[in-house]
């Protein structure tokens, strides 16, 4: 369980407190050690620390998926703090790539990278910046490449769905051009009839952890199905990324503001006493503490839902203060965001609270970057 000696004070305190309630009786119920952690200058603090401590400590190749995830967290740290040390370094970081994706065409995971290229792009208006990306998703929409042909769909696994639709949209929009937010409502209806469960509103990670008809198929320990915390994390996180720029009057906007209010319901259901979720979300009791990248996700998207005002306050403000809380009761005095799966496509227990992921940095971003906005 997560009540262990290596994590901080501030995360037992949390436990301790026994935080109930919604609305205004449960922010009084706070101790003033958990209410700091929703103070402007401290969310700030902690978004730059965390930031500093990930850049200071690269993992994977620069363009490679996973930071896709983290650098999408560095720009939100930026919309929050302004801070010039962090923009410089998202700035360096697409002169370094040469503003490139990686090296696969088709596959969401190589364009993931360039949500921060666009973003970048939003303030500078440089077309050195948009370039590569425009030539690679114009190809994606001309030529079928080998995703499609080896699995009958472009985006099989849920996580593409925080990797591909923001590029698609972002572009889309920036660009004018409707057939790729049309091309983006095709591949991901594709996805969802696919993978999303009707009766569970959540998502299999791909059709390895779909059940057949006799109701045979991957299980957890407690017979339940098997739905992964940070794949269903990543359609949170990316459904965010597309309504912020999905225009207000687009057809398909419906679908995804459906979508999303579901999967929130159905995550706040499986929230877990003390503010996280468990890798595993059906069967929480069969794996060790809570998981720092899907509840970052989690957390990301439930703020942003009630900012936006499609979310009720009331029902989930409680929610995203546990939340936060125990988010920052996993990242160390360096700014070392713990308690991270590793790489993988299913829950796993092998982690600890010196278990990290520029992803998981990344979720905490983002997270940090919504519960600031709250009111």
């Amino acid at each position: 369980m997560l009540g262990n000696s290596r994590f901080p004070r501030l995360f037992s305190c949390l436990l301790l407190a026994g935080i109930l309630g919604t609305g205004s009786a449960h922010a009084q119920a706070l101790s003033k050690a958990d209410q700091q952690v929703f103070k402007p200058k401290f969310i700030k603090q902690q978004l730059l620390k965390a930031t500093r401590w990930q850049l200071a400590h690269p993992k994977h190749k620069v363009t490679d998926w996973t930071n896709g995830a983290f650098y999408a967290g560095v720009f939100a740290a930026y919309q929050t703090t302004k801070s010039k040390l962090i923009l410089d370094s998202l700035m360096a970081m697409g002169e370094r790539t040469k503003w490139q994706p990686d090296r696969r065409y088709d596959h969401a995971d190589d364009i993931a990278i360039c949500q921060t290229y666009l973003n970048l792009y939003q303030l500078k208006k440089d077309r050195r910046m948009i370039e590569p990306t425009l030539a690679v998703v114009e190809k994606f929409r001309t030529e079928p490449g080998p995703e499609v042909r080896n699995n009958g769909i472009a985006w099989w696994w849920c996580d593409a769905l925080f990797m591909g639709p923001p590029v698609l949209i972002k572009l889309g929009v920036i660009e004018n051009k409707p057939e790729y937010l049309a091309l983006n409502d095709t591949l991901y209806q594709q996805t969802y009839r696919r993978l999303y469960n009707q009766q569970e509103h959540l998502f299999a990670r791909d059709a390895n952890y779909l059940w057949n008809e006799a109701g045979e198929g991957k299980k957890e320990s407690n017979g339940q199905r098997v739905f992964w915390s940070r794949g269903n994390g990543w359609v949170m996180g990316g459904l965010v990324q597309v309504l912020s720029e999905l225009p207000q009057t687009h057809p398909s906007r419906p679908f995804y503001t459906t979508l999303f209010q579901q999967m929130s319901a159905r995550l706040l259901s499986l929230q877990q006493p003390d503010g996280l979720w468990r890798s595993s979300l059906l069967d929480p009791a069969a794996y060790p503490g809570g998981e720092a990248s899907g509840s970052g996700f989690d957390c990301y998207a439930m703020a942003w839902g009630i900012n936006q005002g499609l979310l009720d306050k009331q029902q989930y403000l409680p929610a995203v203060q546990k939340a936060w809380v125990a988010l920052n009761g996993l990242v160390s005095a360096e700014g070392r965001v713990g308690w991270v799966q590793p790489i993988g496509a299913d829950p796993r227990r092998d982690f600890s609270a010196d278990s990290w992921e520029v992803y998981g940095t990344g979720a905490f971003l983002l997270a940090g970057s919504e519960v600031f906005k709250l009111k």
